[in-house]
């Protein structure tokens, strides 16, 4: 879907170059508008759902209610059903349901803060819903870690995410502006820190806040930029994809990422690979990805904190180093070298669910990358 965040683009990436390996993959996703049912680099997509999926809510909805119904139409010619966890509340506990072999992959784990947003007990969906699983993908320790802590009896491989090559064509420019790039979601993405931080600063560095993605929460971002009276030092892109995020990424000075929880962080990675050197928050995911050298960990939630190391950051006369040292750094995240680690995490589920319970060998954590 236009607009999809990281998670969506790693279910891409893998699944093509799966397809491309012969695996027959059909993935059930939300309708949305402008959908279709189409085959895209050998991969069936199947939006379900009713109607176009105009409004977030009645998209979900439908897609709740479908989901069970749709798997069991294909369920005959299907060898491996792979549930990946989704918003707002990760888990449809599908082992309980699918009749076929079940593994999940982890991309999302937020539902105690969505639950608190919307004032649902949605982190006990989440937790019974990890207890039905035997086996799971992570895409980082730390939520590897949180899982187990649900379920220790869970096996988990750790595959992490992958830098697109292309990226890496074009170098860094260390241009003036400070990027943030992904999904405008005001809690989870840290837009009000930000929008908080940049008020700060904005008069002690030369370039502007460049605001590239769409949301759920665009509106309320442009009210809050311009209540703060941000508007001439705040330039909103809207989406970018292909070579166009690429150029934003390696013309920016900084890219900043104010989220408050992640998975994985795609962006921060990204950013490393096009010699821009990141500034974070302090929190599990982003600082496996954020090595000392290559960017800037602040402690977590401290605006004042963040924006004086964007300050700092900004004026630093060694970002050229640090640009390299990102670079290096990310040249370890294959998406080819992940989608053979994820091949083989599927084989072996498979192999391994087909026996009996008595016969499964104790729960462990494997296959870190």
């Amino acid at each position: 879907m236009p607009g999809a965040g990281g998670g969506s683009v790693r279910t891409r990436e893998v699944n093509r170059r799966l397809a491309a390996k012969g695996f027959h993959i059909t993935v059930l996703t939300t309708r949305y508008p402008g959908w279709q049912e189409r085959v895209e680099d050998g991969v069936h997509y199947v939006p379900i759902g009713f109607g176009r999926g105009a409004n977030r809510l009645t998209r979900l909805l439908a897609y709740v209610a479908k989901l069970p119904y749709e798997v069991a139409r294909r369920r005959s010619p299907t060898e491996l059903v792979v549930e990946d966890f989704f918003a707002p509340f990760s888990t449809m506990a599908a082992p309980l349901w699918t009749r076929r072999p079940t593994i999940g992959i982890v991309q999302w784990l937020h539902a105690a803060e969505k639950g608190r947003q919307y004032k649902l007990p949605l982190h006990w969906i989440e937790r019974l819903g990890v207890r039905t699983h035997s086996r799971l993908i992570s895409v980082s320790e730390g939520i590897s870690e949180r899982l187990k802590e649900v379920n220790p009896d869970l096996h988990v491989d750790v595959i992490g995410n992958g830098v697109d090559p292309g990226i890496g064509e074009i170098g860094p420019n260390l241009g003036q502006d400070v990027l943030f790039l992904g999904r405008l979601e005001v809690g989870h993405k840290g837009l009000d820190l930000l929008v908080q931080a940049w008020a700060d600063i904005r008069c002690r560095i030369d370039g502007k806040l460049l605001i590239a993605g769409t949301g759920p929460d665009e509106e309320r971002l442009r009210a809050s930029i311009e209540a703060a009276g941000l508007s001439d030092s705040v330039e909103m892109l809207g989406w970018l994809a292909g070579d166009a995020k690429f150029r934003a990424l390696s013309n920016a000075r900084l890219l900043v990422v104010p989220s408050r929880h992640e998975t994985f962080g795609l962006v921060a990675i990204d950013a490393l690979a096009a010699g821009t050197p990141v500034v974070a928050f302090d929190i599990p995911c982003l600082r496996e990805i954020i090595p000392p050298g290559a960017g800037w960990l602040v402690e977590a939630f401290d605006v004042k904190a963040f924006a004086d190391q964007v300050v700092r950051s900004y004026a630093s006369n060694g970002l050229k180093e640090v640009a390299t040292q990102g670079r290096k750094f990310a040249a370890g995240y294959s998406w080819d070298a992940l989608a053979g680690m994820q091949a083989e995490a599927y084989c072996t589920a498979l192999a391994e669910l087909r026996k009996p319970q008595s016969q499964r060998p104790r729960a462990r954590n494997d296959m870190k990358a």
